[in-house]
């Protein structure tokens, strides 16, 4: 995931996610708009601490590195701090420590009610605070905001050391406005513009003060706007109410196109609430439609496989955020070969960054291609969007790039000739893993040394097979029939080998990986999950896959551990060596749900509902340690994990989807659930709005002793509901 790794004593290890010191131990608070973002504390302050990920970022790089309130010198004492469940607005209730003035106590604590808000519209933070005074006298009030910027680029707070840096610029002071600046080494002049929207008493580069008087139930209300501004930008006119307004329309537009689920379990439904929130909070518009952005911090950018997969586990629900995605990945299809960004004619994009030192190129990461799995995965989501959607148009306009894609695979992708597709890097500074598990020492033998290149991985080999299935039924669709016929018998010879190839009898799974030997990477691991998940498995193969991934040193009591304790690198504390992803158990768990076996795709999901019960805000992170889950006690956080992250946003509909048996047949229209089953927590669920073919349909399912029954209570539009139990 973006190149995090696990030794950073390695000079392989440029792209190490540092963690110098520990994160307070209270949680963060994220807002998201567009390019920008902030991670704030409880207070809806940024400490100036160089090691913290805490600022206001625009387009890669930190605006303000420092925001701080002050009042009388002191800092007020938290009430309550949230994020609302739509993640419009950060709202913290605060009051005043006991203030004394000569050993005189002139301010109880609890008289003076301090709230602030806080609202991101790209590119602006807006701040509301309100001040009212509940004691029975008079209150002065020095309030103050103090302030600074360091232009780091994201990947310099990440722990990236750079030789050189652009210029400060002097900081422009008016009586009610700061302007900070940094020219960049990449010739970018960079602007945060500080408007408090009264006359304070004082002010200068680094500090905003006024001093309030407050009779007997006075309120006063102060407002800041901070602006991220590149060369040539106009600092934005829309202020804090105007902010407010134009969040909850876009947010009311986007939930108006997209399904709604509620059920039986309050604490489910917070779950599904916070999941669909985090992802219209990550989703952004590009030139070329909507695209989920990985995660906050360290990958706040569009990821080819993040998008791909989030687009995957929310199709059922939200099928146009899929479009978006495809028409991306295909407009930013690589079409030469450039070693220096692992590049090959037809190969979908790993990542894309802005910022200084992407433009500079001191990172690699601008436009790079260093993944081995995003290619045919692009395919498998075209071929899943047609299932859903019919859009026979839609694929038609990018089947040139799904012919490229499958050049890519039989033609770059497959180094040796041997029908598996395996990769290694040609960039000096890429990656060195190009799989999901993309820290260094993620693929591995039995002894723990590391597998050498070029390596062809479990569920890569799994993605291209279903990729030339779902490619031959475009293909029929479109009148290429000739096409058809070959990639079904392609994927037939590929489905025989990897079983030959990679089971391993002794161990009831499938090899990690072949190196570049073609030796086999005997671990117990939960990429096996993803042969489930792709079908290439066979069903023998599959029930003993499944007993093994669901076994106790696989699962960990909330996910599947990303390698079983007990083999030779297993670390619950590491990146991709132990550590539990929801993603990953959640594509497990689809995977289990296609041989049949719902009761252990319900354990998953009831693993990771509890996991989230114990989280804040009810928000999955991008992973958490694979510790064995104790009673009474929450999973254990890993220190720098993305939160939000898309892909664990996404995690609760691809669950529910995989044990509701959901899928689409747009030739009826028809939806279809094969066997479906609920957990015994969830009594009834109820699936609102979702618009397929022309219509939309409202559905409620409710679990009897053996099975789920389904009533359509509302439906416009010619759409059938066929049930298999």
């Amino acid at each position: 995931m973006g190149g995090a790794v696990e030794d950073a004593a390695s000079n392989e290890n440029q792209w190490y996610v540092a963690a110098t010191t520990l994160r307070s131990d209270e949680p963060a608070r994220v807002l998201k708009a567009e390019d920008t973002f902030g991670i704030f504390d409880r207070h809806g302050d940024i400490h100036q601490v160089t090691s913290s990920e805490q600022g206001l970022y625009h387009g890669g790089t930190s605006y303000l590195s420092h925001f701080e309130l002050r009042i009388n010198g002191q800092r007020p004492l938290i009430l309550n701090s949230t994020i609302k469940k739509d993640n419009s607005l950060l709202a913290v209730d605060m009051t005043m420590p006991d203030l004394f003035k000569d050993d005189v106590l002139v301010i109880p604590r609890g008289s003076v009610h301090v709230f602030r808000s806080v609202v991101l519209a790209s590119p602006a933070r807006h701040e509301h605070l309100r001040l009212v005074n509940y004691s029975d006298q008079t209150v002065d009030l020095k309030v103050e905001f103090r302030f600074a910027s360091d232009y780091r680029d994201i990947f310099e707070v990440r722990g990236v050391h750079r030789p050189a840096r652009g210029t400060m610029l002097a900081p422009e002071i008016t009586e009610d406005t700061v302007v900070l600046g940094y020219r960049g080494l990449d010739g970018e002049l960079r602007r945060t513009h500080i408007r408090f929207h009264w006359h304070p008493d004082q002010i200068n580069d680094s500090c905003c003060s006024t001093t309030l008087r407050l009779g007997v139930h006075g309120e006063s209300h102060l407002h800041v706007t901070i602006s991220c501004l590149t060369d040539g930008a106009e600092v934005p006119t829309c202020d804090y109410y105007q902010a407010i307004d134009r969040i909850g329309a876009s947010i009311a537009a986007a939930r108006s196109s997209v399904g709604h689920i509620v059920t039986s379990n309050e604490q489910f439904n917070d779950w599904l609430g916070r999941s669909a929130a985090d992802l219209d909070m990550l989703v952004t518009q590009t030139d070329h439609g909507p695209y989920p952005y990985a995660g906050v911090p360290w990958f706040s950018t569009p990821f080819g496989r993040d998008g791909i997969i989030t687009a995957l586990q929310t199709l059922w629900i939200r099928p146009e955020l899929a479009k978006g995605v495809i028409t991306y990945l295909a407009a930013t299809q690589a079409e030469s070969l450039e070693p220096e960004r692992d590049a090959e004619p037809g190969k979908i994009l790993h990542e894309a960054r802005s910022g200084e030192m992407a433009a500079l190129g001191e990172i690699p990461f601008k436009r790079y291609y260093g993944t081995v799995d995003a290619t045919p995965l692009f395919i498998v989501l075209a071929g899943y969007y047609f299932r859903r959607t019919g859009d026979r148009d839609f694929i038609e306009s990018v089947w040139p790039h799904i012919e490229r894609a499958l050049n890519w695979i039989d033609q770059h992708g497959d180094w040796d000739g041997d029908g598996f597709v395996e990769y290694a890097r040609h960039s000096a500074n890429g990656l060195i893993q190009q799989g999901w598990k993309d820290s260094n020492d993620s693929v591995f033998h039995a002894d723990g040394s590391l597998a050498p290149a070029p390596v062809a991985l479990c569920e890569v080999q799994g993605y291209v097979y279903e990729a030339k299935l779902l490619a031959a039924e475009l293909a029929e669709v479109l009148g290429r029939g000739k096409w058809a016929q070959r990639l079904r018998q392609e994927a037939a010879i590929l489905k025989r080998r990897f079983n030959e190839a990679f089971w391993l009898d002794e161990l009831n799974t499938f090899a990690l990986a072949l190196d570049g030997e073609k030796r086999r990477c005997s671990v117990r691991a939960s990429n096996a999950g993803h042969a489930l998940f792709t079908g290439i498995a066979y069903p023998d193969y599959a029930l003993r896959t499944a007993e093994t991934l669901l076994a106790t040193d696989s699962f960990s009591g909330w996910g599947i551990r990303t390698v079983a304790e007990g083999q030779s690198r297993y670390n619950p504390m590491s990146y991709h060596n132990g550590s539990v992803w929801p993603h990953d158990s959640a594509i497990a768990a689809m995977g289990l749900a296609r041989y049949g076996f719902k009761d252990k795709a319900m354990k998953i999901l009831t693993g990771l509902f509890e996991a989230a019960v114990f989280l804040d805000l009810h928000r999955l992170p991008e992973l958490f340690c694979g510790f064995t889950r104790l009673p009474g006690q929450g999973p254990t956080l890993y220190p720098v994990a993305c939160s939000p992250q898309a892909w664990a946003s996404g995690a609760v509909f691809q669950l529910l989807q995989s044990c509701l048996g959901l899928s689409f047949a747009p030739e009826k229209p028809q939806i279809r659930f094969y066997h479906p089953q609920l957990p015994s927590y969830l009594s009834w669920l109820r699936i609102s709005n979702l618009r397929f073919d022309a219509g939309v349909i409202d559905l409620a399912l409710t679990r009897h002793a053996h099975d789920v029954g389904i009533n359509v209570e509302r439906k416009e539009g010619d759409i059938e509901v066929a049930v298999v139990v």
